[in-house]
This record gives structure tokens, C-alpha cells and sequence, in this order.
């Protein structure tokens, strides 16, 4: 049993799952991190072990860890502010190698994250409090909150959890127009794909007709696509870069996307690496973000590292090669048998339904709302869901995040969970108990 701070009171859980946000490798959920990345760190962060360490670290390590080191020299000291040119001339290369088509390394920023090169491009594009940036419903916060920090506008469009969380062009153009009709200068469109928190997959047809609707009402396209390599039925909903569509479409629309080394199967969220391209932006623009990033000096050099190594991971052959299938391949079977496994207990249940993800970190079910769960929610001054995700962790340690958090339609209510967590039949052995004991607590039979 754990007990609250003061010791007074013994909680009815003895450890607290972390199941609100992906963040791999925080204590209680534990995915290790990749071996060849890790020894090409450390014998950065060391040097001499390129010469005293051969015996323990793989060859092919202590050559990357050199071809880094002969580039970049000690991480100790700052790199060029747009991050290290040999590594994104790699980055440039995996974008060509994914895509089919040619990238510019002078076009692609190293970051602190991807999350900071969002920030960043929200803050060139607002210009005043009418700059309207259209938003998908629901949503990963950081855009809301970066919206409201640079004071500008949020413009929804809803994604249609009935069809598996699809976006459907005609509600897009929908909010552009209601956008427009209120008098709001929009100037770009969001896409998360794969989706955070829904989990689903844009399919190409549906983003060849979002970068039309872009070119049409002169939107900057906006795609945020660090859960790319989070696939779980990978041969029948696969990834397409809006890069590569952009390209496909000989499309003049500008585009930034965003990576980062945070999400996929490398989970190195402290370590805070990304990047961002820009495709269709004039080299005026260009040189105008330059100065912007160089505010900052230059992005940490951990982080560059891991981008190298998230770009040019091991090759079939090298003696790292296999260590690092088997690492990957373990992790990307694990999230999808507990995606799997999650969505279907968590269906059977009364008053819950969860559209399967297809991607990304993350299970978004719907909870139905009951009226007295609505009631006792409007006494604490809360949203229903909250109240749902409350007592969840009340009552079993389960920490999730509320749908009311993420946005969501008027009268509904959701709550998301990450498919991180280890021992998931117990997990969601909890979290049914639970959601049985709040309907009947709530419910027709608790009334």
C-alpha cells in the first residue's frame, strides 16, 4: 500500500502507472533504450573510450562515434545554430531515401524536440490577434497553449472518431470558412498523423486533398509526424509524408514538417532531439528562421546525436545490425499487442467504446456521461471526464488524462491512456473493475 504525504492515509494501489503521457522511458514504464545509439553517446560524451573501450563497444559504434566526433568535436561546445551541418545533410538523406525526393540540408533545423519547432513556427506565423491556425479536435495541447501564448486564434475542425478518428476534408473546409466568416486571417493548417491522442492514420488520398485545400485558401501546411515509425498494422495503414505528396502533387503549398527522437521506437524524450524541414519556403523566410533559432545558440548536442543515430540507424551487415532489429522489432510488437488487447476489453465494456488505434502511443476511448456523474462533476467545479479520470486514479493508481484536455464535442467525454505500460492485463484488469464500480456508483442503480 502507498500512503499520501502526510502518512495519515493508506491509498488502495501500490505503485502509480503512468499512463498519461508518452514518455517511454520514465520509471514504471521502462522501454530500454536502443543499445547502438546509447554506445554512440557515451563514447562521445567520453572519447577515449573510442581507444580503451574496443573491447566493449561494437566496431561499427566506435567508427559512427569517431565520423561524429571528427565533425562536431567535444558536444561540450556550442555547434552551427541550425544544428550540425554533416548530421543534416543525413537528415536530408533519410528524407530522400523515405520519400523518393530531394531534400535540402539548408532547409532542415536540428531542434530541442519537435515540440520547439512548432512553437517557433507558431510564433512567425502569428503576426496579431487575428492570426487564425486551424487546429484538429482533439488535439496534443502544446497547440492550443502555443496558440494562446503568441495570442493567437484556435480554429477547429473535429476528427470523426466513427470512422476511426479520420479527418475528413469537407470538415476542414468547413472551419475554414466559419474561420473566415468571423472576420479571422488564417494563416496555416495542423496535422498530427499519425494522430496524438487518437492514434489514427491519414490515408493518401485524404492528404492529397488537405494540401489542395492549403493551396486553395493559401495555408501553410503545418505536419506534425513524429509518430511516423508508430505503425501497427504497417502493410495495410502505412505512412506517407506530406513531404513526398507535396512533391507528388508539384504542389507550390509551403510545408513544415516536424520529427523528433521522442516518439518511434527510440523514446528519447529527455534528451530532446528533432527536427523540422520546410519545403515551398523562400530562402528570405529561410534566413529569417536562421535568425530566429540562432536566439538560442544551437540545439543540444545529446539531442543531434540521436538524430543522427535515429536517421542512420545500423545497417544489415554491421555487427550492431541484428542487436538493433531485434531491440525495434520487440517494441513495435509489444505496443501493438497492447494496443490490441486494450481496445478490445476496454469495447466490452458498458458504456465505453474505443476506436482501435492504427498509430502513435495512445488508446482514446469515449465514456458515456451519465447524469449524476454530471452533476457531482458540476459541484467540484470539474468537467465529467475529469471527474472519470479522478477517481481512476483515486482508486487504482491509473493516471490518465481526460478527453475535456485534448478538446472534444460538446456532451461527450474521453480519457486517454498510453499502450507503454508493461503487465497490461492487470492493467486493464484495474481499470474494468473500476469503470463497473463508477456506473454503478453513477448510474441508474446508483441513484
Amino acid at each position: 500500500m502507498l500512503k499520501t504525504d502526510e502518512g495519515k492515509k493508506e491509498l488502495p494501489f501500490d505503485r502509480v502507472v503512468s499512463s498519461n503521457i508518452g514518455n517511454p522511458q520514465q520509471k514504471g514504464l521502462d522501454q530500454k533504450p536502443l543499445t547502438f545509439g546509447r554506445q554512440v553517446a557515451a563514447l562521445l560524451e567520453y572519447p577515449p573510450l573510442m581507444e580503451s573501450g574496443k573491447d566493449i563497444f561494437p566496431e561499427d559504434a566506435i567508427a559512427r562515434a569517431k565520423e561524429l566526433y571528427d565533425e562536431i568535436g567535444s558536444i561540450g561546445a556550442y555547434s552551427h545554430s541550425q544544428g550540425v551541418p554533416f548530421i543534416r545533410k543525413n537528415v536530408a538523406a533519410f528524407i530522400e531515401k523515405r520519400d523518393g525526393y530531394p531534400a535540402n540540408p539548408n532547409h532542415i533545423f536540428l531542434t530541442a524536440g519537435a515540440s520547439f519547432g512548432v512553437d517557433l513556427m507558431l510564433d512567425l506565423l502569428i503576426s496579431d490577434h487575428n492570426s487564425g491556425i486551424l487546429i484538429p479536435i482533439p488535439q496534443y495541447p502544446l497547440y492550443t497553449a502555443s496558440i494562446a501564448r503568441h495570442s493567437g486564434v484556435p480554429v477547429s475542425y473535429y476528427l470523426d472518431e466513427s470512422k476511426g478518428w479520420s479527418t475528413d476534408p469537407a470538415e476542414v473546409e468547413r472551419a475554414i470558412l466559419k474561420g473566415q466568416e468571423d472576420g479571422v486571417e488564417l494563416k496555416a493548417l495542423v496535422v498530427i498523423n499519425p494522430g496524438n491522442p487518437t492514434g489514427g492514420v491519414l490515408d493518401e488520398q485524404v492528404s492529397e486533398q488537405l494540401v489542395k485545400l492549403c493551396e486553395k485558401y493559401g495555408l501553410v501546411l503545418l505536419a506534425d509526424e513524429v509518430y511516423q515509425d508508430n505503425l501497427h498494422e504497417r502493410e495495410k495503414h502505412g505512412f506517407t509524408s506530406f513531404k513526398k505528396l507535396v512533391r507528388k502533387l508539384d504542389s507550390p503549398v509551403p510545408l513544415v514538417s516536424f520529427h523528433s527522437i521522442s516518439k518511434g521506437v527510440t523514446g528519447e524524450c529527455g534528451r530532446r532531439g528533432g527536427y523540422f524541414e520546410l519545403t515551398n519556403v523562400s530562402d528570405e523566410i529561410v534566413a529569417l528562421v536562421y535568425k530566429m533559432v540562432s536566439v538560442g545558440l544551437c540545439p543540444p548536442l545529446g539531442g543531434q546525436i540521436g538524430v543522427d543515430c535515429l536517421v542512420r540507424p545500423p545497417q544489415e551487415g554491421t555487427p550492431s545490425y541484428q542487436l538493433w532489429k531485434d531491440e525495434t522489432t520487440a517494441i513495435h510488437n509489444s505496443l501493438a499487442k497492447r494496443s490490441k488487447i486494450m481496445s478490445e476489453r476496454l469495447n466490452a465494456l458498458p458504456g465505453m467504446s474505443c476506436a482501435p488505434a492504427l498509430g502513435a502511443l495512445y488508446l482514446y476511448p469515449k465514456i458515456e456521461l451519465l447524469p449524476k456523474q454530471i452533476e457531482a462533476a458540476k459541484k467540484i467545479g470539474k468537467a465529467p471526464d475529469m471527474l472519470y479520470a479522478l477517481e481512476l486514479l483515486d482508486e487504482t493508481g491509473i493516471c490518465a488524462i481526460p478527453g475535456s484536455g485534448f478538446g472534444q464535442k460538446e456532451g461527450e467525454g474521453h480519457f486517454r491512456l498510453t499502450c507503454l505500460c508493461d503487465g497490461v492485463e492487470e492493467y486493464v484488469d484495474k481499470l474494468e473493475d473500476f469503470h463497473r464500480k463508477f456506473y454503478a456508483k453513477y448510474g441508474p442503480a446508483g441513484q
